[in-house]
């Protein structure tokens, strides 16, 4: 048994993700820059390079002489403002293509990029934002193989994977770095990149955390069960465990490219366990999701105005740890105290906080995607638009056309409120 779970620190080494080779070399010869030093710079796209399908990958759109004019634009207004231009990425899928720039010390970035707005060249600017997760480690002792889930019983998870496993779903879990190999998630993670500029793939505890609780393999003797074993996930890395105290942060950009990633490599359910400031370019992004039909769960934070983004954008679900916090707005709860679930190097531990609670609504929600009868997904809950989930009475519902025996005969589909 560990004593006290730390967060380990891991040591990253610096390579562009994404980046064109012009701004490579650019941030190449320029200082560093952290990403509250930043904004970022849209500049508009053709209409006829959106794309609605395919891989995506930066640069790998409109022709060179396009790309290059853009670029040249970039140059100029860097120049024109006294920024230091570090990086790019396309982002078709809301007509931009968004420019890195640092802003000198001494300057403000809101201002600045109030400035840059105004420019004729630019569609709009808006400084970097950092969110953080909404969850950490359980303190005291935590038995790695220690299996009283509490949704097995809240839940009645059992009754779950009768009726569904989550088959043919797919995850994005847009958070830190995900341990694929580790024996519980081994096989379940599709897709696993990496979308933080800067820093190699890492796993990390808190990403390997949300991982394990949605998509942990089932009935194979060892650790935990997901509550959507048969879902499979795209591990994509937009967020990185800060050195100090233990904190996992995101930027708007490394947010966006994952966003991005997301809608044009069809997943159905979007997990984003963090939470920050609003802004334009990541509300563009998760409408666009939402209006292509994928379901955006979100982690609530009480410390933010309306539970902070993306839990407060109109269509996400928004989940909370606390039933007293569910008890007012359509704010869903589910299990997030005392959770046990997976840990980078093959390990089990337990944690707390309303990342986990959203977590387990996305693998809820997976396994409504792999029976639903019915375009538009309902839970069955303690009030109407909100409160405690009734998991079994949910499924029952997405199913429809299965007899409430095949779950659990305690549970009647229009127990609760929808």
């Amino acid at each position: 048994m560990i004593r006290g779970w730390l967060w380990r620190l891991v040591a990253a080494s610096f390579a562009l993700i994404g980046a064109s080779s012009f701004a490579a070399a650019a941030a190449a010869d320029s200082p560093k820059s952290q990403p509250d030093r930043q904004i970022l710079v849209m500049l508009r796209l053709p209409p006829d390079h959106f794309r609605t399908n395919g891989n995506y990958s930066g640069g790998g759109y409109g022709d060179s002489a396009e790309r290059s004019g853009r670029e040249r634009v970039a140059r100029g207004i860097a120049r024109r403002y006294g920024l230091t231009l570090l990086d790019h990425w396309p982002m078709p899928i809301v007509g931009v293509d968004c420019f890195v720039m640092a802003v000198p010390d001494g300057r403000s970035t809101s201002t600045m990029a109030e400035q840059v707005s105004h420019d004729s060249d630019v569609s709009w600017a808006e400084p970097v934002a950092l969110y953080t997760s909404r969850g950490a480690a359980a303190p005291g002792e935590n038995d790695p193989l220690f299996a009283a889930e509490p949704v097995a019983a809240e839940w009645h998870l059992a009754d779950l994977h009768r009726i569904a496993s989550g088959r043919g779903a797919r995850v994005a879990v847009i958070d830190s770095g995900i341990d694929a190999s580790h024996p519980d998630l081994s096989g379940q993670v599709m897709i696993n990149r990496n979308f933080v500029s800067g820093q190699q793939m890492v796993p990390e505890q808190h990403g390997t955390a949300v991982a394990g609780i949605i998509a942990a393999k089932a009935d194979n003797r060892i650790g935990i069960a997901g509550v959507a074993p048969g879902a499979r996930l795209l591990g994509l890395r937009a967020c990185w465990q800060e050195h100090g105290p233990p904190v996992t942060v995101c930027d708007t950009l490394s947010l966006a490219k994952a966003l991005v990633f997301a809608v044009e490599n069809h997943a159905d359910i979007v997990n984003l366990s963090l939470s920050g400031p609003e802004t334009r370019l990541l509300s563009s992004l998760v409408g666009v999701a939402l209006s292509r039909g994928l379901t955006v769960v979100a982690a609530f934070d009480p410390a933010r105005p309306d539970g902070g983004f993306p839990a407060s954008a109109p269509g996400v679900i928004r989940v909370t740890d606390v039933p007293a916090t569910a008890a007012h707005g359509n704010i869903y709860f589910a299990p997030g105290r005392d959770i046990p679930t997976t840990e980078p190097g093959g390990r089990w531990f337990l944690v707390n906080g309303s990342s986990f609670s959203a977590a387990h609504v996305s693998g809820l929600v997976a396994l409504m995607h792999e029976r639903r009868r019915a375009p538009v997904l309902t839970f069955v809950a303690s009030r109407r638009g909100g409160g405690i989930i009734n998991a079994c009475a949910t499924l029952i519902e997405a199913v429809r056309a299965c007899d409430c025996a095949c779950g659990s005969g305690r549970f009647a589909a229009g127990a609760g409120h929808r």
